[in-house]
Order: C-alpha cells, then structure tokens, then sequence
C-alpha cells in the first residue's frame, strides 16, 4: 500500500519548501500524535479528531498569542483578552469554566480542581516542538476537565550536536520579543536544550501592559539498551495589567479606553513544573513508563470582574506532588495493544483574600487600599488516585476496536482559618471538613479503513470535571456549595479523514469531518431557595456541530488551508439565578430550549499560500478568520454579529542561516470583540475590543 500523503496541515509541507535550513524528521511528515496514549501513535488508530501544529508551522505563524497558532485548527477558538490571557470555546462556549485539559508533555499544568482559563500563558507556546489538539473527550489515560479537549504542548527535544538559535522581533504597541535557544550532546547517548523567551507588550489600550520570561530547559538521555530518561523544567513569570471591557459608546468612539489604571485588575503568576520520564523498554512488546512530577503556582491577582462590585485581591499557592506510571503490552505486528496505569496526585494549597476599596476618577479606577478585613483563609489539600485500562484489537485488516475506562478518586481536606469570623452572607465560609468524590469514565471507539488511505471512525466516551477548590469553598453569597458533585458529560463522535492524490502526486487533499453530539449534565448552576442562593448540579445542555478541515496542494506553489465549524448548543434544562430591577430581588428563570450564551454558531479559517519558484526561500500567506454570531446572554435577546478578519504573513531565508519575517495582523483595521456579553436582566452590552491594525516584523538567525 502506497504511504499516505500527511493529514498534519499542508501549511507545514510549505514551510519545508519554504526553509531548507532546518532538518525534517520522521515525526514532522508523518501521520503521528503522541497525545492520545503518551506514545507515538498513528492518526489512522485514533478515533478522535485531532488538529497538529507542527514546529515548522509555529515558526513560520511566529504565535504572538496563542490564538494565532490554535484558531487555525478546525473547531478550535481562543479569543484574546490582553496579553496572552484568553478564554477557549472548543465544542463549549467561550468559557472560563474548567472543560480542558491544557498538558505539557502530556503532565497536566494544574491539578485537577485548580483550573484557570487563561493557562495556555503558563506554556512557552512559540518554542515548542508542536501542539497537538485533542477535541471533544481524552482517551482513558486522561480524567477530569477533558470535557471540551485536550491541548497538549511538547517542548523541543535535545540535540545531538551544538545549537544556538536567536529570534528578535519588534512591532506595533511596544511589542518586543526575544527567544533563544541553545544546546548541544552530552556524549553520544544524552544532549541538553535551554529555550528562553522575554515577551513586552504595552498594548494598544491605555495601561495594558504585558511581561513575561519563560524558561525551558530538557536533558534526554539514553541509560543501556533499554532505558531512557527525558528531564524537563518548565518556569514562566507573568505580570499582566487590568484591562477592562467598554459599554458600546467607548467601544465604538474610544476603543483605546482602560478604565484600570496603575495595578487596578492586575495578576503576577509563577509557574514551576519539573518532570523526569523514565522509559524502560523490556522488549519490543513490553514497555513501562513512569513520570514522577513536581509542580509550583503562585499567583496574586485583584479580580477584574470584582472591582466593581466585590474588589479584593487575592493569594493563591500550591504545589503539586504526583506519579503517572503506565504498563504497555503490544503484538509485534501491531494488532493488539493494552495499556494499564495509574495517575497519582498531591496537591496542597492556600487560599487568602482581603478586601480593599478602590479610588474612581470619573469611571476610571485609579487606585485601591488594602482594609485588612479578610473575607477568606483556608487550606485545601487534594489527593487523587486515578488508575485506568486502555486496550486496542485489530479485528481485520480494516477494522480496528479500542476501549477503556478510568477511575478518577478525590479527596480534598479543607481547614477553614477564620474559625470565629463574623458572619458575612456575601463571602460565606465552609465548616472545615473533608470532601470525598469519584468518577468512571468509560470509552469506546472503532477506527475503519473503507478505502486505501481513507478512514472512519466511532466514539462513545463519558468525561467529567471536578468542581474546583475556588467553587467548593468561595461560594460568596451561595449556601450548600461543599455538596456540589462532578459534571457529566457523554460524547459520540463520528469522523472520516483521508488523502487524496491527484494526477502524478503534485497535487493532494487531505480531509478531516467530525460529526459530534455531546450533552453536559450535571452543571453547576445558582438558584434561589425559600430566598436563599445556593450553588446546585442541575444545568442540562446539548452540544452538537460539525468540523471540517482541509489542506491542498492546489499547484505546485499555491496552497490552500481551510477549516470551518457549525455548531447548535442549546440549554436543555438550566436554571439561572439573576436581580430584577423589577422588584429589586433576585429572581430566577429557566432557559430550557434557547441557545447557549457565548457559542459562536459558525467558526472558519482560510489560509492562502504561495511559494514562489523565481524567489527561493519566500513563502506568504494571507489569511482569513470568521467568528460567527453568539447569543450574548441566557436569554438570547441580544447578539453579537461576529467578525471577519484578514492576516499577512511574509516569511523569506536568506540563506541557511539567516530568515526575516514580517506579518500584518488584522489588515483591513476592523473594530471587533473578542468578547461580548451582558448580565440577564441588564440590557447593557459589554466589549472586549480586539487588537487594531498590527505589524510586526523579526529576524531569526541559527549561528
């Protein structure tokens, strides 16, 4: 059988052409992921959808954001909140709620119940080796959170000879970035590579500004015939100013607005992951797998959504304790394969808020004091113990079956440290005790090969996620928060993925189509009862939608990308807890049967590129990215109408060594909101007004 042309985008194929420089390997052409079942896996096994961004690609899209890189991938949405902070909609809404699971070498970056929707910033994006997008549930080997999908960042692997790599780049509204990259063998079985990354953006809003330095540094090394070792520390700092959204009159007439000045909805992060990877290759069928890790967050932030109403700032601390081992047996032929292990979890942490009050200038938020008075100290210890079985049979030549199921077993210890506070209604606070939950998780899928080098596929998973520490035991004003129990989800998924070759082979499509059909129960939602708040499990909603995805060599140097999604989500029965001008009390409603708030109806990207045979070493690509229509509220009385954006990227080596680049980000300088919403009952729409017209240009240089 003829070997497939890649499904990887075709963009990457270009970016070979484009720079001769860098040195291809087997895992940049071929169809394999390693995110599934953290090992090399081939595209055509898997029955899920899954989006590749390889290294070559990163560097040529040169990700200011993460949103650069991922929106290219079919059903994927990241907006962009300011800096690199964010929020996700993969078959979900725009959410920050806690239904992805972001991965680094396939280690969580956070435990589970510790979610935070900007967590792609704790990940040096634009230097790793690729990302790989899992949508919709994880396999077996993956628990709470892995709801939406999985994003998982690989850094870049050691070399096996000296390295030393620069890119500097500058552009519009202060932006300054620099990355460098460093490493060389260590003998003829180990080699160490350093990835350094300082990123300065001021921002085109007033006092916006952005910092960040992240650090990478991995050691793999070869121990004997059948052991190898792969060390990876990971460690970012990021200060990231308040930004606020405009009321419509600002967002239209004074786009450059902030109404948080000086540290008013500030955030310091730092993030500290370390990991070593033992593999222990008994034979060709046998292979064990053990990864003890070590995580640290710290994190003060003044919430940007309290300042108004609730203004505090508050600490966050924990660290993270844990163990992923796996036993895999597979057939030498490949046509069976089990996989059994254990993930293992310790996370202790700190909570600590204080109130403080805000100085205002007109509507704009100056200034604040600390008042001593603490709404919230506790500790809160998690524990989890999460073993699983995954197993592959290939049935006939064509037909391949795959299941599993994963435990998930929590236990959180809570200690309440303001045992003879007064009692606040506002912030009120658990009695110290502990919480004890678990969850199974079932999977099943069939891969088919209905013709040579096209496949389909089947799934049926459930996935869950935990609710998180901040939602157990920050209720604010909701009672009966600490029986609050995990989300469910049920997932089926149907995909066809193919290559198509056209004439001589100078010309190929390659396809993906993923039809899904997930419904949420169980979610997490306020309510009113006999007057008073309490925080419940009772939220239904249905998710459906379509995900197509194709690259093509359309001519010798013409390529075309294009990805597009369509999605219908609706609340099947979810209840909502909201004030009413009306009487002045908090009233509640049901939205069973409206459209879920926040969820784009169409999203799309289009991706023209062109190599040219007279100038050896360009490649430009224009680029086009819808986001459609979403119902700003529960009520779907109002709408956002969406937005259509132009991109330019111009990427020319000058030789072997040296590259420059330039690209143009929203060309037509089109106002647009990478974030628009309302409270129900308020008839004032809020905007998160997206970047200008932007150009950066850079030189990337390999010594």
């Amino acid at each position: 059988m003829n070997q497939p042309v890649s499904i990887i985008p075709l963009s990457l194929i270009v970016a070979v052409q484009t720079l001769p420089a860098v040195a291809v390997s087997d895992e940049t052409m071929d169809n394999i992921v390693v995110t599934s079942t953290r090992e090399e896996k081939d595209i055509r096994d898997l029955s899920e959808s899954v989006g590749v961004i390889n290294k070559i690609e990163l560097e040529f899209i040169d990700p200011g954001h993460p949103s650069e890189a991922l929106n290219r991938v079919a059903g994927v949405h990241i907006n962009n909140l300011g800096g690199e902070g964010h929020m996700t909609s993969i078959r979900q809404p725009i959410t920050t709620a806690g239904v992805y699971l972001f991965l680094e070498d396939g280690i969580p970056t956070r435990p589970t119940g510790f979610f935070n929707h900007n967590g792609l910033y704790e990940i040096n994006i634009p230097q790793s080796s690729r990302v790989e997008v899992i949508k919709g549930p994880g396999s077996a080997l993956y628990g709470s959170d892995a709801i939406g999908g999985v994003i998982n960042a690989i850094t870049s692997p050691s070399p096996n000879a000296p390295i030393l790599m620069a890119n500097a780049e500058g552009g519009s509204f202060g932006w300054r970035r620099g990355l460098l990259s460093a490493g060389t063998n260590l003998g003829e079985s180990s080699g160490v590579r350093i990835d350094y990354n300082t990123t300065r953006n001021d921002g085109f809003r007033d006092e916006a500004a952005y910092d960040r330095q992240s650090l990478n540094v991995r050691v793999d090394s070869t121990m004997g015939d059948i052991t190898s070792v792969k060390l990876i520390t990971s460690f970012s700092d990021i200060d990231q100013s308040g930004v606020s959204s405009l009321e419509y009159n600002d967002y239209k007439s004074d786009t450059e607005k902030n109404q948080f000045h000086g540290d008013i909805g500030f955030r310091v992060v730092e993030a500290g992951r370390a990991s070593v990877e033992f593999n222990i290759a008994l034979n060709e069928s046998n292979l064990i797998t053990a990864t003890p890790f070590y995580r640290k967050n710290e994190m003060t932030m003044m919430p940007s959504w309290m300042v108004t109403y609730d203004p505090n700032i508050r600490d966050y601390t924990f660290e993270s304790y844990g163990l992923l081992l796996k036993y895999r047996y597979a057939l030498a032929d490949n046509r069976a394969e089990f996989i059994v292990g254990v993930d293992v979890d310790s996370t202790p942490s700190e909570y600590l808020e204080e109130e403080i009050v805000v100085a205002q200038n007109g509507d704009i938020y100056t200034d604040y004091q600390r008042t001593g008075n603490i709404h919230y100290d506790f500790d809160a210890d998690q524990r989890s113990v999460s073993p699983y079985v995954h197993a592959e049979y290939q049935i006939t030549d064509q037909v391949r079956l795959n299941a599993g199921v994963r435990f998930d077993s929590f236990t959180v210890d809570y200690d309440n440290n303001i045992v003879n506070g007064a009692l606040d209604f506002s912030h009120r606070r658990p009695e110290s005790q502990s919480i004890d939950y678990d969850n199974t998780s079932p999977k099943l899928g069939l891969t088919y090969q209905y013709a040579e080098n096209h496949h389909a596929y089947f799934s049926y998973r459930h996935a869950f996620r935990a609710p998180t520490v901040g939602a157990l035991f920050r209720p604010g004003s909701s009672q009966n928060s600490t029986e609050l129990k995990p989300v469910q989800s049920v997932s089926t998924e149907i995909g066809f993925r193919g290559d198509l070759l056209i004439g001589d082979g100078s010309s190929a499509i390659n396809y993906e189509v993923a039809i899904y059909d997930m419904a949420v129960e169980d979610d997490i939602v306020s309510i009113i009862n006999n007057g008073s708040r309490e925080s419940v499990n009772a939220g239904e909603t249905s998710h459906r939608g379509v995900e197509l995805g194709v690259d093509a060599l359309i001519a010798p140097q013409w390529q075309l990308g294009f990805s597009y999604t369509y999605t219908e989500q609706t609340y099947e029965d979810f209840s909502y807890v909201f004030f009413s001008r009306d009487c002045f009390c908090n009233q509640q409603i049901n939205f069973a049967g409206n459209d879920v708030a926040l969820a784009p109806e169409g999203l799309g990207n289009i991706r023209l590129g062109y190599t040219p045979d007279l100038i050896q070493g360009l490649r430009a690509e224009l680029e086009f990215s819808h986001v459609g229509s979403y119902a700003t509220d529960q009520t779907n009385t109002q709408r956002y109408d969406g937005h259509d954006l132009w991109n330019l990227r111009v990427n020319y080596s000058v030789n072997d060594a040296v590259a420059v680049y330039a690209r143009v980000m929203n060309i037509g300088d089109v106002l647009y909101s990478t974030y628009t919403s309302n409270q129900v009952n308020d008839p004032d729409l809020s905007y998160r007004p997206g970047n200008p017209r932007s150009i950066f240009a850079g030189l990337r240089v390999n010594f």
